[in-house]
């Protein structure tokens, strides 16, 4: 009784842990932060392929469609039922409780694969950034038609070796201040890029553009066109992807009322707000450039001043994703770790903590993640290097984890928890739907892939220059 009474005083949830606290409205907070990301910056170029019916349609659609399935992935928190259920702490534990263990497999494969590419996308869009406030200031000295290329290995091995030291820092989850500057960031880089698109909208100096488009003629023939759309789909689909936090978000809401009916509440207004950004980033890029939009409108320089502004925002793009780099790579360097662990639990090379002093701080680190996590590092960025082309690894990104992330595991999901019997009317219409979604997805995958092979044979590898 008295350990009871204990527990009640201090407030703990129904499995044990301190009481949560958050509710609908933070959690729409966590969700616009986590989707306005680099990838937004690409929205307009993915407009200007697709045009204002294709691309305004593409978008709203996509959204529509997300809002659906995270709201099943939201009633799937809690197994077997949605309100009283046992807790699912991380997406790949629902999908195992709800579909077994081979689907809890291949969900891994796909959210780890992911969570490393998202590593190396952010290696190529930091050196893309860096050597756009380069190229910002020699412009504004030398004029807007001097010769301002630059080689991105540079930046990419030095932000290389930051993230090395980022990634051995004990307990990085602690510190949250690099993550709350790196969200500020994410807004104002996003708003910067708006802000100047609609600028020169405002002064009647925007571009021609068209309801389908960028138009096939002698610079673009009609199947580049094809695999460009595809590709752009594929930028839209990264844009609305925050499946593989949501449970962090889930785990963040108070219990009464049930998790899942705040959550629902907050992804209608959570992607509502995505969807509005979208637009008006993709639209005002769009509007501002017509057919010559550049793939990241603060780095491809539609814009040359105030060139302080450019590199601003810039700037703001840099420390976003020195943040963000750790809360997409800490995820898989704790299940490499932990696999490790329990493979060999009596490995002084894996499990033994060595302590040493510099000055009045004492680090505090093990030769296995010393080593594990340095290598990862150096394998994103080498690849990053091998390939630096922004757009379509976004794209590729994109493809790969809609689909099985957004679409396949949250609809089969719901049917297993709701019983849905196979071949009646709902399942039919589920599984068309994740069909037609399937297609995109693929898509997607081979025209960003097609682009990337491209521009590899058109530039030598390791030599790119912007």
């Amino acid at each position: 009784m008295d350990v009871e009474a204990a527990a009640k005083d201090v407030g703990l949830d129904d499995d044990g842990r301190i009481k949560r606290t958050g509710n609908f409205l933070t959690a729409t907070t966590h969700i616009v932060t986590v989707v306005v990301g680099a990838g937004v910056l690409a929205l307009a170029w993915a407009m200007a392929q697709l045009g204002w019916i294709a691309g305004i349609a593409i978008m709203v659609s996509f959204s529509t469609i997300s809002i659906f399935t995270y709201n099943f992935i939201a009633d799937c928190y809690r197994y077997p039922d949605p309100i009283t259920g046992k807790r699912n702490y991380t997406y790949m534990q629902a999908v195992g409780a709800y579909l077994g263990n081979t689907m809890h497999v291949l969900c891994g494969l796909v959210l780890y694969g992911k969570l490393a590419g998202v590593t190396v996308g952010y290696t190529i869009t930091t050196s893309t950034s860096i050597v756009a406030i380069k190229k910002a200031i020699c412009f504004h000295k030398k004029g807007h038609g001097a010769y301002c290329k630059f080689s991105n290995n540079p930046y990419m091995i030095g932000f290389g070796l930051v993230q090395i030291f980022l990634s051995l820092i004990p307990n990085f989850h602690k510190l949250t201040w690099l993550s709350t500057i790196a969200a500020i960031t994410s807004f104002g880089y996003a708003f910067i890029g708006s802000g100047l698109s609609l600028a020169i909208v405002v002064q009647g100096k925007g571009a021609p553009t068209s309801i389908s488009g960028i138009k096939v003629g002698p610079e673009l023939s009609a199947v580049d066109k094809m695999w460009r759309i595809f590709s752009a789909m594929g930028n839209i689909a990264l844009a609305c992807s925050f499946a593989t936090v949501v449970y962090d978000m889930m785990d963040t809401l108070k219990s009464h009322p049930p998790e899942c009916q705040q959550m629902k509440k907050a992804n209608v207004l959570g992607i509502t707000t995505m969807t509005i950004l979208f637009l008006l980033c993709g639209g005002l890029g769009y509007a501002a450039f017509g057919d010559h939009t550049p793939g990241n409108i603060l780095t491809g320089f539609g814009f040359y001043e105030p060139y302080w502004l450019v590199v601003l925002g810039n700037v703001c793009i840099v420390i976003h994703i020195a943040g963000a780099y750790q809360v997409m790579a800490q995820p898989i360097f704790r299940v490499v770790e932990m696999g490790a662990n329990i493979v060999w639990p009596y490995s002084p090379f894996i499990n033994k903590e060595c302590t040493t002093e510099l000055g009045n701080i004492t680090f505090s680190f093990n030769s296995f993640r010393l080593i594990w996590r340095t290598s990862f590092v150096i394998v994103a960025t080498i690849i990053a290097m091998a390939m630096p082309f922004f757009n379509e690894f976004l794209a590729l990104l994109g493809a790969i984890g809609f689909w099985p992330l957004i679409i396949f595991f949250p609809i089969q999901m719901h049917i297993a928890q709701r019983h849905i019997k196979k071949a009646s009317l709902k399942w039919f219409v589920l599984q068309l739907v994740s069909f037609i979604c399937f297609l995109i997805s693929v898509a997607a995958a081979v025209g960003s892939i097609r682009g990337i092979s491209k521009n590899i044979r058109k530039y030598k590898i390791f030599r790119y220059k912007q």
